[in-house]
């Protein structure tokens, strides 16, 4: 396999510098060369044909933003903003991500130098798979080496007998690369009545309330940042915290949102393995659940659970992904009944939770 040939753009010599040494040590990864603003980058895409850009929102002469849009129109290619930890460093890079950024990584506003060690693995991970999610070339997305990690056990036992209760149907939802606008197309879809949704998008915790307003803002459901004891009600959607599982338990009267402060499953925080678990325990087959575009296999596991408690099961199929991980793990597993472009399936999520038992024992037939 060729190595990922990058430009890195950004106002900061001294953060160019550093991301241009990070990313060198990446046998799979060659730096072509930097940009300090969008003038020059625009000459060097020409010149050395990088094949995926790293972005900073904020430089001179030209927002980051304005330069992503133009470059989206006019010659599209894989880019992963880098983007400040905070309220207004979230709601641009989210913007970024509608534009079509890949994906993202955080630079704090002091002691860059150990932060950026520390995230090295996370951040060439990104610019890897940011390269295999160009739109004219969908690949399989490649194992990397990484640490051991922990399964949903860590935080919530699998269920020894599945919910039986019945009820009103939920729709549970998992994503990660390119989650962002997926799940903004399915929520701008739903009607102000649709059953209510739980999601899990794999996101840092100064993101999430910001994408939760921003969906609130584009959706007719009522969409919010899920609370610890918030009773689930239709027509309203709840997004897992960023630095917290979302779980749907049961509390003898109604489901409700539960927060664990557990460790990383899947070395994700929120997880969608531990959202899938705890309904396939307390929604069991009444639930709906989609697994949306991400890289990794977090959610397949959980799905897979969901589908042998009787709950219809969904994903998304690799033409419309970005990265057709988490949803190819989970078909490639037999966890999901079926396989939906990213544009039919908020329809069939309303659909499958009409008649939620009759879609139950179609998937248990497949």
């Amino acid at each position: 396999m060729s190595r990922v040939r990058v430009l890195v753009i950004d106002d900061s010599a001294l953060v160019r510098k550093l991301l241009t040494t990070m990313l060198s040590c990446d046998p799979m990864i060659e730096v072509v060369g930097s940009a300090a603003d969008p003038f020059i980058a625009r000459e060097k895409i020409k010149q050395l044909e990088p094949d995926v850009l790293t972005l900073d929102v904020e430089m001179p002469r030209m927002d980051g933003l304005t330069f992503l849009e133009n470059l989206m129109r006019l010659r599209p290619m894989p880019v992963v903003m880098v983007s400040s930890l905070t309220q207004q460093g979230a709601e641009v890079t989210l913007r970024a991500l509608e534009l079509g950024a890949v994906d993202f990584f955080t630079k704090p506003s002091s002691d860059l130098a150990s932060t950026f060690a520390e995230g090295a693995q996370d951040i060439c991970a990104k610019v890897k798979l940011a390269a295999l999610a160009r739109p004219r070339v969908r690949t399989a997305v490649r194992k990397l080496e990484v640490a051991p990690r922990l399964s949903a056990d860590a935080v919530l036992p699998r269920a020894q007998t599945p919910d039986s209760r019945g009820g009103s149907p939920i729709i549970a939802i998992g994503a990660s690369t390119g989650g962002t606008e997926a799940i903004r197309v399915v929520l701008e879809s739903m009607p102000p009545d649709a059953p209510p949704i739980v999601i899990t998008q794999h996101i840092p915790a100064a993101f999430s309330g910001p994408f939760a307003t921003r969906m609130d803002n584009c959706s007719a459901m009522r969409v919010c940042e899920a609370r610890d004891g918030q009773p689930i009600q239709p027509g309203h959607a709840y997004i897992a915290p960023g630095s917290q599982h979302l779980l749907v338990m049961w509390d003898g009267a109604r489901h409700v949102c539960r927060l664990h402060d557990g460790p990383p499953v899947n070395r994700h925080k929120p997880s969608v393995d531990v959202l899938f678990r705890s309904m396939a325990a307390t929604v069991g087959r009444t639930t709906v659940a989609a697994l949306l575009t991400g890289m990794g296999d977090d959610g397949a596991r959980g799905l897979l659970e969901l589908k042998e408690a009787g709950a219809a099961t969904v994903v998304q199929d690799e033409a419309s992904s970005v990265v057709w991980g988490m949803p190819g793990a989970a078909w490639k597993l037999g966890a999901a009944a079926e396989m939906q472009s990213l544009e039919h399936i908020a329809a069939r999520l309303l659909e499958l939770a009409r008649q939620p038992v009759a879609s139950a024992v179609r998937a248990a037939s497949r």
